[in-house]
């Protein structure tokens, strides 16, 4: 049987940990009590040691409490009231009442009891008032999301109205009749023809003066509201603005062309007449509202698990008490504690059910079981086929290089005579799909560690819980895809060793690469689909920098590549010696010698950097922090040494050494800053930790010292390369494919300390649930 705190420890809300009963701690309370309860010395007095001095007065207690049958403890909980402040300093009245225990004569002598009570008050006035106060904000939040609902609907039924003009509809313009037929555009785009994309006038008067007046009752300010007339043809002038986040090219233009035209149009000055009403906007909104009803609802449920918990905890470690103070005392308390807000109240189940209700009419055309999927998203169940395939696809791949390695040692593949042809060719390919493997295990590490920490890495990445990759799916893609590269090479090496020449089996490496490339791309629901899909949005947002609007999963995925240029490098070889025929001619320096292929892999080294320090341009944008500025920096300094080693490797000169030497330190020193105090939030001079950060969540802080030697070690890798060892072909591209091994393996380490501190951040400020940008600003409720 499972004990309660292990599995306390497995179901409570990472983020609000803090905010739980410290269900721990109450336990070394009562064990004290057990503890005290001993006798401290021994005597040849026969005593019974076995029992408390304090027991025959409770046995004259229970014989009194006898005759009515009631043998509970008699402790005195006085009740109150206090005005407690918010966190941003202000008054705020909470209503929370406060419990303090008096304890009667009978445990007044024993300081355990004393001090476990008042601990156990403290616990349950902070689990009141946490739960009043995220119960506040989620009410607050329902509210609001209420209103933009009805601003919703009300704008839906203008362009009902015009479409029923248009195309000579019968239904009324009654509400209900409208959301019956199309309240929801839930999985597929709006059926509005290509003049009401564009914009949507009032067909009538009245009816518009109606839905105006609608909008403003909920809170709307309109732009210019008070010069808001009639044109020329008679129809109301509207200037209403939609905020639509600028997260793609397309909405990024539009953002800027909307506030260029609606300063034109809503400027009486300028002649401006009304504002459209933008019907691509308003399916913009909806998406945004419906999202943010999805966040509201999994806040509920989350602070719904919270009550539940911590009612189990408070009940259990009063059993606990109980068994060992030989009392019943747990009986008076827990009536106090069913009281108490955070059981009693009810209005985040009102608001759950009222939510349900909602989303179901609005945005699953009244379709329950529909919008259920998307309320409570099913969590994907563990199989253990994964894990049989996992050690399947390990034990073949270990078997097939040791064959490789085997056969490539008796045909003399790496000898002086044959080693230049087949690395050239080989190498780079090959060593592509190496690398990308070991970025893979080491990101399935990175799962497992996340898991056993507790962090909540679908929630910072905002991945859906149902379709998010697990430890083993990582390990079974990686598995998977180095035994058919491993597959291949021996294939290839047996062909070699029989006779055929390299042009006829060359062809190899260019199906297994061709055959990678139309897995990731194949819109079959197999093998993935959802991971590859959302690998390609990711990758697109990246080169795509800075149009679309950065997400943690962005920088984040843009970071490994800054750690995977040899990748890149590699990819670049592999195409022009397919692309330019190389493999049939089998003249590998046709690639090497142009001018093009030279110049471009600038570019690529380049273009990592380029992309995350534009992701950082874009952030500073939206954000307005210096700090993301500071970051672009650092990866500008990265860009420049990067070109540095680059020309040094092509035109080696004591001018050239000195440059790299001089910019390849100052890089070094700025991303180990960086990494350090920023991304891991450590070398803290305050901290209690000497310095680290306050809160750690691995237990051992040798580990913390050893990842910041390790990570310096790995972070002057480029030292190789500017020392040129003398060393064979076979050996120079072994050490090369060993330093890039390294830097995928410091990115993973990276990893794990990157997400660790942004866990953190979140739990200091109990962030468990997504802010959702709402469309319609201006409310009254928003302030």
């Amino acid at each position: 049987m499972v004990k309660f705190s292990k599995e306390l420890e497995a179901q409570l809300i990472p983020e609000w940990k803090d905010a739980f009963v410290n269900y721990w701690q109450l336990k070394k309370n009562v064990k004290k009590i057990k503890l005290s309860k001993k006798p401290k010395h021994v005597s040849n007095t026969n005593y019974d040691f076995g029992r408390s001095i304090f027991d025959p007065f409770r046995a004259l207690a229970r014989k009194l409490a006898g005759s009515s049958g009631d043998v509970e403890g008699r402790e005195i909980l006085q009740v109150k009231s206090r005005v407690s402040k918010g966190d941003d300093g202000e008054e705020e009245e909470l209503d929370v009442e406060v419990y303090e225990t008096e304890l009667d004569q009978l445990f007044s002598e024993e300081h355990e009891v004393r001090v476990f009570f008042e601990m156990l008050d403290e616990e349950l006035n902070k689990v009141n008032h946490f739960y009043k106060s995220k119960e506040i904000e989620f009410l607050e939040r329902g509210e609001i999301l209420n209103k933009q609902l009805q601003i919703l609907l009300d704008l839906k039924r203008l362009i009902a109205d015009r479409r029923r003009k248009n195309f000579g509809g019968q239904t009324g313009s009654g509400g209900s009749g409208f959301l019956s037929r199309s309240g929801s555009s839930f999985g597929r785009n709006s059926d509005l023809s290509g003049s009401e994309r564009e914009f949507c006038d009032s067909p009538n008067e009245s009816q518009t003066d109606e839905v105006v007046a609608a909008l403003e009752k909920n809170g709307v300010n309109f732009v210019n509201s008070a010069v808001r007339g009639k044109t020329k043809k008679g129809k109301p002038k509207m200037a209403m603005r939609i905020d639509i986040p600028a997260t793609t090219p397309t909405k990024t233009i539009a953002a800027v062309t909307s506030m260029l035209w609606e300063d034109i149009a809503n400027n009486p000055k300028k002649g401006g007449g009304g504002e459209y009403i933008n019907a691509k906007k308003i399916q913009c909104a909806e998406k945004m509202i419906r999202g943010a009803f999805v966040e509201l609802y999994r806040g509920l449920g989350l602070l719904k698990t919270y009550s539940s918990l911590n009612m189990v905890a408070f009940t259990k470690i009063l059993k606990k008490f109980d068994k060992v103070a030989n009392q019943q005392a747990s009986a008076s308390y827990l009536k106090v504690v069913k009281r108490s807000h955070f059981i009693s109240s009810d209005k985040v189940v009102r608001l759950m059910d009222e939510v349900e209700s909602l989303f179901t009419q609005h945005f699953a055309n009244s379709d329950r079981k529909k919008a259920m999927k998307f309320l409570r998203p099913q969590q994907q169940k563990d199989s253990h086929m994964v894990t049989f395939f996992v050690g399947l696809f390990t034990g073949t791949f270990v078997t097939l290089f040791s064959v490789y390695a085997i056969l490539a040692h008796l045909s003399g593949m790496y000898s002086a005579a044959t080693e230049a042809s087949y690395l050239e060719t080989v190498y780079p390919l090959f060593s592509m799909f190496a690398l990308l493997s070991l970025h893979l295990f080491m990101y399935g590490c990175n799962l497992l560690m996340w898991k056993k920490t507790r962090i909540n890495y679908n929630f910072i990445f905002e991945f859906q819980p149902s379709t998010a990759l697990k430890y083993r799916d990582a390990f079974l893609i990686c598995t998977t895809l180095m035994t058919a590269v491993v597959g291949a090479m021996v294939v290839h090496l047996l062909l070699l060793s029989a006779g055929f020449s390299p042009h006829q089996v060359d062809f190899i490496p260019g199906v297994l690469l061709l055959s990678f490339v139309l897995l990731l791309i194949c819109p079959l629901n197999i093998f993935y689909r959802p991971t590859r899909y959302c690998f390609l949005r990711v990758i697109r947002n990246i080169v795509c920098s800075p149009f679309y609007k950065v997400l943690l999963v962005d920088f984040f995925m843009a970071d490994q590549l800054t750690s995977q240029i040899p990748l890149l490098r590699h990819m670049e070889s592999a195409t022009c010696y397919f692309l330019a025929g190389s493999f049939k001619t089998h003249r590998y320096e046709t690639c090497k010698s142009g001018k093009l292929y030279r110049e471009l892999a600038y570019v690529i080294s380049f273009a990592p950097y380029y992309w995350r320090a534009m992701q950082c341009a874009r952030r500073w944008f939206d954000e307005s922090n210096i700090d993301h500025l500071a970051n672009l920096g650092k990866y500008v300094s990265a860009m420049v040494a990067a070109g540095a080693r680059l020309t040094y490797a092509r035109e080696p000169s004591q001018a050239w050494m000195m440059v790299v030497l001089v910019t390849s330190v100052v890089a070094t020193v700025y991303q180990l800053y960086w990494d350090f105090v920023k991304d891991w939030g450590l070398l803290n001079a305050k901290s209690k930790n000497p310095w680290l950060r306050d809160d750690l969540l691995l237990k051992k802080r040798s580990i913390y010292y050893a990842s910041i030697a390790l990570n310096c070690v790995l972070r002057v890798a480029w030292v190789e390369g500017v020392m040129k060892f003398n060393t064979g072909m076979f050996e120079s591209h072994l050490i090369a494919f060993l330093l890039a091994s390294l830097e995928v393996i410091r990115r993973g380490h990276w990893n794990y300390y990157r997400l660790e501190n942004e866990h953190l951040n979140n739990v200091g400020k109990y962030r468990a649930v997504k802010a959702v940008p709402l469309p319609f600003s201006g409310m009254d409720s928003d302030g």
